[in-house]
């Protein structure tokens, strides 16, 4: 009897010590921050490329509706039109690049309204059968359509709302039972734009620029009916500069900015396994216990918050949901510096770095432009140098804009 007790016991302990669970972080585990449709996000125009991808508290140019659409009430053109282009991933294909237009018209003292058109493409797929036949062939893009109003709210400060049209082309049509829709969706941005009065100084006459924006404000969407739910690439940037006015001919403005994505960040995922508590207290020891099989909980969030959430909570979510706690939160921000030398108003030359944490997508380069008025035409230039172990898609490439001043002189701002 008694050895029939303590078979029971025994028998007891190790259903015991089979039941024993915990949880195992997953390898490779990355919190890096991914959107849909990250195209918006490229920086089009050459000046503000040559000030390290800025434009939210520059001054204002033909190109401000991509980075702050309240500058235009600032101009002192009446109206203007700009086009640029940007080869991506130069050093790999000849085909794939970002091309934008933009035109502006300040309508009034006091107002203004413009609109863009930015497109994405990304070159010629040829398609084969099984065999090695051509069946045709794709092309992917993406583009985005956007219109803006700006109001000057008092002398030195206007706030401007952007409007825009989302389309994703980027399946690719295998047969003809493949849905190959394009993903649609709208956004919308909200900018503001603050421009001293010029102030005398001692050896320099100086002005004052602080800008924000929240850009890509909308719902979430899929690329296909059974795919997941994407975020789209909503943004904060933040940014303020100084103009140093020498005399007539020479200024030096200096700006900085910093730019967070408003997207939940992944959170620590893990997966239970049943293990052997051979220590008997309690909680796994790795080295120690014997780690056993998957359980059907996979999956689990460890650390962080979930991110499947609608697009307005993951905005505010965005601020407090890193796993790793306000020190993980600050490496979400990206900064950028730039400098800009102007001679006449006629020549410009310009010169930025930018920097992203080496956790969040290791974006840091150098940049380098150079701008030049004839008459009604500005043409910008600027050429980036990868400072990352990770290259960007964009290392030495030479970026190209153009602008077509309507109406000079209209208005006086300086």
């Amino acid at each position: 009897m008694k050895n029939q007790l303590l078979l029971l016991t025994v028998f007891a302990f190790v259903l015991k010590i089979d039941a024993q669970t915990t949880i195992i972080p997953k390898e490779n585990d990355t919190r890096v921050i991914t959107t849909g449709m990250p195209f918006t996000l490229i920086a089009p125009d050459a000046r503000a490329a040559g000030m390290g991808d800025m434009g939210v508290a520059t001054s204002v140019d033909a190109f401000s509706q991509q980075w702050n659409s309240s500058k235009y009430v600032f101009s002192e053109t009446q109206s203007g039109f700009s086009l640029s282009y940007t080869p991506y991933l130069k050093k790999l294909v000849n085909d794939i690049g970002v091309g934008y237009l933009t035109y502006f018209n300040r309508l009034d003292e006091r107002s203004a309204f413009a609109a863009s058109f930015k497109y994405f493409g990304l070159g010629s797929i040829e398609l084969t059968d099984n065999v090695g036949n051509s069946t045709g062939t794709e092309k992917p893009n993406e583009l985005a359509l956007d219109v803006s109003y700006a109001l000057r709210l008092t002398d030195q400060f206007a706030m401007s709302v952007a409007m825009r049209y989302l389309r994703s082309d980027l399946r690719l049509n295998y047969d003809e039972n493949t849905d190959a829709s394009a993903a649609n969706s709208f956004g919308v941005d909200i900018s503001g734009y603050y421009q001293s009065e010029e102030e005398a100084y001692a050896d320099f006459n100086g002005r004052w620029r602080m800008g924000f924006a929240i850009q890509n404000i909308g719902p979430k969407f899929k690329y296909d009916d059974g795919g997941q739910d994407n975020f789209q690439p909503t943004n904060l940037r933040l940014g303020a500069g100084f103009d140093f006015i020498f005399d007539d001919y020479n200024k030096v403005a200096v700006t900085a900015e910093v730019t967070k994505l408003l997207v939940p960040t992944p959170p620590i995922y893990g997966d239970e396994y049943n293990y052997t508590d051979t220590n008997s207290n309690g909680t796994y020891d790795e080295g120690v216990d014997v780690l056993g099989s998957k359980t059907d909980q996979q999956n689990i969030i460890i650390q962080g918050q979930d991110p499947n959430v609608g697009f307005l909570s993951g905005m505010f979510q965005s601020f407090g949901d890193a796993p790793g706690g306000f020190r993980e939160e600050i490496k979400e921000f990206t900064w950028a510096l730039g400098a800009e030398y102007v001679y006449q108003d006629s020549f410009a030359f310009r010169t930025g770095y930018f920097n992203e944490s080496e956790e969040k997508g290791a974006r840091k380069f150098f940049s380098l432009g150079a701008g030049f008025k004839a008459n009604v035409v500005n043409i910008d230039l600027s050429y980036l140098f990868s400072a990352s172990k990770i290259q960007s898609p964009l290392d030495s490439t030479l970026r190209f804009s153009l602008t077509f001043n309507i109406g000079a002189g209209t208005y006086n701002e300086y």
